[in-house]
């Protein structure tokens, strides 16, 4: 694996400085999800149903915010957007933990729709702080960050509601997610290189949404869906295979050794010359979790099946993100960063019934292969569009349009 592509990635100014304040910034984030679900079903005792309908409450706010978040720090600013957020997010968890359902359910949905934008921030800075042949490096090493944040956040969250309760550990959490909001603005990173700002000013009207919202665009983000939909299925189906077949035991073990794949595979991808198209990365993670469920029986085997598809994971996520920022100019790359965003959730929360209702009426292993039959679907219905997608944006100072369509077929996954 090469590592000369990290060293010249990190001795970029500011470059490490952003991603260790966005590791620290997404574990309380990762966090806010287990921590409400195990107030809610084990202090509460009201059971996962009402946990259930207060994460879906919060999802869809973080749906529909997160789009209208990088629309306003691509119109404002970071620091006013950061201001805003990390105020409603402080002021949600001094006191969400002595709320009553009915308005722990609304103030949920709000502090949703106000969500912290983390996530879709750092990729935004990443791409505006890091030259154009790095950026591939770049998102696929922040993917690998968010992936440790997700292997930390949650546990957390179980722990220190087991042992010290939800009030402490709410409170700790939002102490987390001000301490994220506040170093952010004090970082302020910049979200448009020097020679997009020089674009911006040259280019200062406003900007149409047609220009950039387009059916491939829409393509693009059916593929970030697809994405999450085969990853969480596929957790999902392990958890039910490892418990129906009593190892309910080393699911932590079985979940941090997938986590461990996508690290390698995201090192590896950030370390080579060239990438791969999404729809390669996901259609083949997809295409790998199809025949999952056949290793069912000893967990230690379900893991070694999912060594192919989970080296693909960070890569895969990693490469949406890099098409984003080359398919959008840059006076829209929050919006379309949020709208990234809004498509992983939608792909994530869409896969749960799904995965659930085949699991309850066919057994853990078919959910593997519906997980990874889906996925696949998303990736050849996004095909026809993907042809007519945009080229790169222009990096040159001043040119914030997109090119024509590449024509030539031979790079269409």
């Amino acid at each position: 694996m090469a590592l000369d592509p990290y060293r010249r990635l990190l001795r970029i100014r500011g470059v490490p400085t952003l991603l260790l304040v966005g590791l620290l910034a997404r574990v309380p984030a990762t966090a806010t999800g287990m921590a409400l679900t195990l107030h809610v079903a084990v202090v509460l005792e009201l059971g996962y149903a009402k946990a259930g309908l207060i994460t879906l409450a919060s999802t869809i706010g973080m749906a529909v915010g997160s789009p209208l978040s990088g629309r306003l720090v691509d119109k404002h600013g970071l620091r006013p957007v950061l201001t805003v957020t990390t105020v409603v997010q402080a002021a949600f968890w001094a006191c969400a933990w002595s709320l009553p359902f009915p308005a722990l359910l609304v103030a949920a949905a709000l502090a949703g729709l106000l969500a912290l934008p983390v996530f879709s921030v750092i990729r935004q800075c990443l791409a505006a702080m890091v030259p154009v042949p790095q950026r591939r490096t770049g998102f696929a090493l922040d993917s690998i960050l968010v992936e440790v944040s997700y292997m930390t956040g949650p546990a957390l969250a179980v722990a220190g509601i087991t042992t010290l309760g939800s009030g402490v550990t709410m409170a700790v959490v939002g102490m987390g997610m001000t301490a994220a909001g506040l170093g952010l603005i004090v970082l302020n990173p910049p979200t448009r290189s020097a020679d997009e700002e020089k674009g911006r000013e040259d280019h200062a009207g406003r900007l149409p949404r047609r220009q950039w919202l387009t059916p491939a665009f829409g393509a693009l983000l059916g593929t970030v869906a697809a994405a999450t939909f085969v990853l969480t299925a596929s957790e999902l189906a392990l958890v039910a295979t490892m418990t129906k077949t009593h190892q309910t035991a080393w699911v932590g073990v079985a979940v941090g050794i997938w986590c461990a794949y996508s690290l390698i595979g995201g090192l590896v991808y950030g370390g080579l010359s060239r990438g791969l198209p999404p729809l390669v990365l996901i259609g083949g993670m997809g295409l790998l979790t199809v025949p999952v469920g056949l290793a069912g029986g000893d967990w230690r085997w379900l893991i070694v099946a999912l060594l192919p598809a989970g080296l693909l994971c960070a890569p895969s996520l990693s490469s949406t993100v890099d098409a984003v920022s080359g398919w959008v100019p840059a006076r829209a790359r929050g919006e379309a960063m949020g709208f990234h965003g809004t498509a992983l959730l939608i792909g994530g929360a869409a896969s749960a019934p799904i995965a659930g209702a085949v699991i309850d009426g066919f057994g853990p292993a078919w959910a593997f292969a519906v997980a990874g039959l889906v996925g696949v679907a998303m990736v050849l219905a996004a095909v026809p569009f993907w042809r007519r997608r945009p080229a790169q944006v222009s990096p040159m100072p001043g040119v914030e349009k997109l090119a024509p369509p590449a024509p030539a077929p031979s790079t269409v996954a």
